[in-house]
Formats: C-alpha cells, sequence, structure tokens
C-alpha cells in the first residue's frame, strides 16, 4: 500500500459506509445477544457465530466525507461507492464544491483509475497491487472491509482464538502475512491488523460509531493507518449515509483523449 494507486484502494478499504438514506446509530450490547449466547468456548462454534454476524448484500451504496494525509500531503474529500457483489467497485471522487477529480472501477480482474485533474488514465489488472500487498489481498478482502466485514481468509481454523475481556480475537499467518482479527461482543470487527515484516507493510483498521442502515449494522466512523516502507496514508473517516439492495448505476467509460500511464 505504498503508492497513489494503492492510495486509492486503501480508501476503498473504508469508504463506504453510507448513501442515501439517513442513518441511525446504534448502542452495541455490552452483554451477548441471543445469537452471540449460544455459542460455547469450541472454536467451531464460535466461527460459525461469527460467520453469521456478516453482513450479507447483493448491492451496496456508499457516502462518506473524510481527512487523507498520503505521506506529507492531506486531502479533504467526498467518495461515493457503489457495489454490485462480486463483480464491481465503483467509486467517485469530489473536492471542493462537489467538482468530480477522480473516479475508479475495481473489478476481480482489473483496476481502472481516471484522474481528471491532469487527463489521465490508468488500466492494471488486479494483480498489478500484489507488488505492494501481496497475494493475500484480493478483490473480496476490498470488498469485506468497506462494508466493516471480517476477511473471509482469516475466519479460520487455522487462526488461533484468544479473548481479551469481552472480545474474541483470531490471529494467525497467510502465507508471509500476519494478521488479527478483534471482535466486539456482538461479534462484529472492532479491529483488523496486518503485517508483512519481509515486505515492511503494516495496515491497521479501526471500526467504531456503528450505525443500522436498512437493517445491517455496520461502522459509521473508520480510521485507517497504513505504512508500507517510508510511505505512510492515515484515513480518518466519517459517513453521512448508506444503503443496501438497491438499483445501482456505475457510469464508467475509458476516456479516449486521456494519457495512458505506466
Amino acid at each position: 500500500m505504498l503508492n497513489k494507486l494503492l492510495a486509492i484502494v486503501i480508501i476503498l478499504f473504508v469508504f463506504g459506509c453510507k448513501a442515501k438514506k439517513q442513518l441511525v446509530q446504534v448502542t452495541r450490547p455490552v452483554v451477548a445477544d441471543s445469537a452471540v449466547v449460544k455459542t460455547d468456548n469450541s472454536k467451531t462454534e464460535k466461527l460459525a457465530a461469527i460467520q453469521s454476524r456478516q453482513i450479507n448484500f447483493n448491492t451496496f451504496s456508499g457516502k462518506a466525507r473524510t481527512h487523507l494525509e498520503i505521506d506529507s500531503k492531506s486531502y479533504d474529500v467526498t467518495m461515493n461507492i457503489r457495489i454490485q457483489k462480486n463483480k464491481q467497485i465503483w467509486v467517485s471522487i469530489t473536492a471542493i464544491a462537489g467538482i468530480e477529480v477522480a473516479r475508479a472501477l475495481i473489478t476481480p480482474d482489473s483496476i481502472k483509475i481516471i484522474n481528471k485533474l491532469q487527463s489521465i488514465f490508468l488500466k492494471k489488472p488486479f494483480s498489478y497491487v500484489y507488488q505492494y500487498t501481496g497475494k493475500q489481498v484480493n478483490y473480496k478482502t476490498v470488498e469485506s472491509l468497506v462494508v466493516g466485514n471480517a476477511v473471509p481468509e482469516f475466519i479460520s481454523p487455522d487462526a488461533n482464538q484468544s479473548v481479551n475481556g469481552t472480545n474474541t480475537i483470531l490471529a494467525g499467518i497467510l502465507n508471509e502475512l500476519s494478521y488479527q482479527t478483534t471482535f466486539g461482543v456482538d461479534l462484529k470487527v472492532n479491529n483488523l491488523k496486518l503485517s508483512n515484516k519481509k515486505a515492511a507493510q503494516k495496515l491497521d483498521v479501526n471500526n467504531s460509531s456503528f450505525i443500522r442502515a436498512d437493517d445491517r449494522i455496520l461502522p459509521s466512523v473508520i480510521g485507517i493507518s497504513s505504512v508500507s516502507g517510508q510511505n505512510s496514508i492515515k484515513a480518518n473517516l466519517n459517513y453521512i449515509r448508506a444503503e443496501f439492495d438497491k438499483a445501482l448505476d456505475t457510469p464508467f467509460n475509458e476516456p479516449k483523449n486521456y494519457t495512458l500511464i505506466n
């Protein structure tokens, strides 16, 4: 996660918890609800309970205002995200006065980014990000983090399970990637830590201020910190609206007069 392309990908990890409908903040339980109480201390039961608490959806639409720090530069932007599950993530980035400055389209196979400020266009296979993130990060990873779900590969019988107060922790190593996911008493993701010592990469995501949107509960405030070598990205997100399972419009035309860059 170390160049400007990856900055957008990392933003996609967390930009997307609101759109077109006023959100209602919820109070998370201090005692587990019945769905959680039914579980015992076995790993199999706990993993099944965690899986049952993940958000299931067909489409997602979100809008968020955020403050970004990319290396030594700061940006205040608004982003609109639209997801067709397992198919595509569309994002529009606007700056002051609602002027669109960039648009991106991510699919399981490709990444396309239009930079309207500089009239440039980037088109790469999804595997392009592996040189920065490793093969452990895939399209479904991005979708999961956008809506506050756990990364599917980390809900694994191979993970080490522990308890810290009312929190459940799953930790392990996937190839060379160390991961630790902390779940609250309601088994929603509170924190995710990823680390690849060999590549000198770290990613820390914190979810808070959970809200209800279309009968789903997801984080409305997400903080992210990413370090890769000498490069760093920080984002403080404050989401406005969210909507699930509605018809989506995802306009994206490859520009003919823009410069295609590598």
